[in-house]
């Protein structure tokens, strides 16, 4: 499992979108951006999170380090927020918490021009996990101490909010990807990264999911029939054939703002 801490102050919320993270410390000292279970479109998204940026990390790609952080019922009474207030209450017991990066920048290619081989296999990867959201309005990369980090993947699996739309072959329009005009070694980031695709490194990733988020699944018998399936569908996409990958044609490089950086820079 994933370390388990708990929520001890309530600093700042992220207001990015509908899902409303929050900037938090616990008690092992540390300062998290907390996405809490009773936002958005739910559990589902800390489900995507945990899977998709767990299996990056075990691929050669950083992400920020996630933990289990645990929300005490009365942890969001003294927020003067209503909004902010009614979320924590609801999300009292267990959340996600992702390491704050403090004076990380949002990621723009024309600042830093990626490496072809680093494209290509961020945006095979993200093709793998169907995630539709590092476009260049908003990379959901960030650079740190000279690296470049991914962030952000509760897009990303978007099958499981209607499992019967979970197709392998499903398509990935790479056309608006930040880092498309690139990717220009992408058969040997596919070759590269399913090489390291296992039924073992699956299963060690989607253990990692805490059961209580996959329970009463529609559809599914208990949480570690939902864990076969996530791993049975990444397996089936990595290995099976590899032409889901869409839009290999020109694109022209762009800039936008990436609004979500903006949150990571230390409390700017």
């Amino acid at each position: 499992m994933l370390e388990r801490i708990t929520a001890t102050r309530y600093v700042t919320p992220l207001r990015e979108g509908g899902s409303l993270p929050g900037v938090v410390e616990a008690d092992d000292l540390g300062t998290y951006a907390v996405k809490f279970r009773e936002a958005g479109q739910g559990r589902r998204v800390l489900v995507a999170e945990i899977i998709s940026a767990e299996l990056a990390r075990r691929l050669g790609l950083r992400t920020p380090e996630l933990k289990l952080i645990d929300l005490d019922p009365q942890f969001g009474d003294r927020e003067p927020d209503e909004e902010v207030q009614e979320l924590l209450r609801k999300s009292a017991g267990l959340n996600l918490a992702v390491d704050f990066l403090p004076g990380a920048l949002g990621y723009d290619p024309l600042t830093w021009p990626p490496d072809p081989a680093f494209a290509s296999r961020v945006l095979w990867f993200d093709g793998l996990i169907h995630n539709i959201d590092r476009s260049w309005r908003n990379p959901n990369l960030l650079v740190w101490h000279g690296d470049t980090w991914l962030i952000d993947h509760g897009a990303a699996l978007w099958f499981h909010h209607n499992w019967r739309t979970a197709d392998p072959q499903r398509p990935f329009d790479a056309a608006d990807h930040v880092l498309a005009p690139y990717a220009t070694e992408i058969p040997e980031a596919a070759e590269a990264i399913a090489a390291r695709i296992t039924p073992g490194l699956l299963a060690e990733v989607t253990a990692l999911v805490p059961g209580e988020w996959l329970d009463d699944e529609p559809g599914f018998e208990s949480a570690a029939a939902v864990r076969q399936a996530y791993a049975d569908h990444l397996m089936a996409r990595a290995h099976g054939p590899r032409d889901w990958l869409v839009s290999e044609h020109e694109h022209k490089p762009r800039t936008g703002p990436s609004s979500v950086g903006e949150f990571w820079r230390g409390g700017e």
